[in-house]
């Protein structure tokens, strides 16, 4: 049997202040930039890569935003789990929650992109034992399975 993990899934500034607070315990500081790039990545309801995320910031703040520098904050939010990174789409989404460590398992709807993250420690535990027993150090792993989401399936 899965282990549930139910979360309180906070929103909009909610989830804006989460984040801050998550990253300024981390150490670093919520810049304006870090917050706008923040912003433009959880109003996406599908993957953002960093050119979508640069693209809406330049839109909404009037002038260029380079994807090198989302690609660098980005970066830092992945390191202090406040983004999740779809490998295979090389794009991001926010973590609705993230003061909380899980491994990512990601559902890849291959028809729409809806991307749907999902806890199941002991899924990726057992994944992370599988590595240790080859002699494998993991540090992060990510699981993703793709398919067609409940909408698209019917279709």
């Amino acid at each position: 049997m899965a282990h549930v993990h139910t979360h309180h899934e906070p929103e909009g500034a909610d989830l804006a202040d989460a984040a801050k607070a998550t990253l300024e315990r981390a150490g670093e500081q919520w810049t304006a930039m870090r917050a706008s790039v923040f912003e433009a990545l959880a109003g996406f309801e599908k993957p953002a890569s960093a050119y979508d995320i640069a693209d809406v910031m330049s839109k909404s703040q009037g002038r260029r935003v380079a994807a090198n520098s989302v690609y660098r904050i980005l970066d830092l939010f992945v390191g202090a789990n406040l983004a999740r990174r779809v490998e295979s789409a090389n794009a991001y989404v926010a973590n609705a929650h993230p003061d909380c460590m899980h491994d990512c398992i990601f559902l890849v709807c291959d028809k729409c992109g809806q991307t749907t993250h999902i806890d199941d420690d002991r899924l990726t535990g057992a994944v992370r034992d599988a590595a240790r027993g080859a002699g494998f150090s993991p540090e992060r792993p990510v699981i993703e399975v793709r398919g067609r989401c409940a909408a698209c399936a019917g279709n």
